[in-house]
């Protein structure tokens, strides 16, 4: 479970972020068109998203958060071992 502060910086961030992105998207987020409406939740989801990602990463450098947030690989990181269809790891049959 992540830390009080962390938490608090959580929503901090968030609250900020998510307030400007309100105040130039209100119309999209009350759009009577469905598809515009849930593109627009989906960037408050992304925000969201974002918000953990920079609250909980103070340790790590700006490039490693930037890589975090586009979900790319850590190019410091090993990649992981590959997962069979059961989701094990092991070898592949040929």
């Amino acid at each position: 479970m992540a830390k009080n502060d962390t938490i608090e910086n959580r929503v901090y961030l968030f609250d900020s972020l998510a307030s400007s992105y309100v105040s130039v998207a209100s119309e999209l987020l009350s759009s009577e068109d469905e598809a515009v409406r849930a593109r627009a939740m989906r960037a408050l989801a992304d925000l969201a998203y974002v918000s953990c990602v920079v609250a909980d990463t103070g340790h790590l450098s700006p490039e490693q958060v930037r890589q975090r947030v586009l979900g790319t690989p850590d190019p410091e990181q090993p990649a992981p071992d590959e997962e069979d269809d059961r989701g094990g790891k092991g070898k592949k049959r040929k």
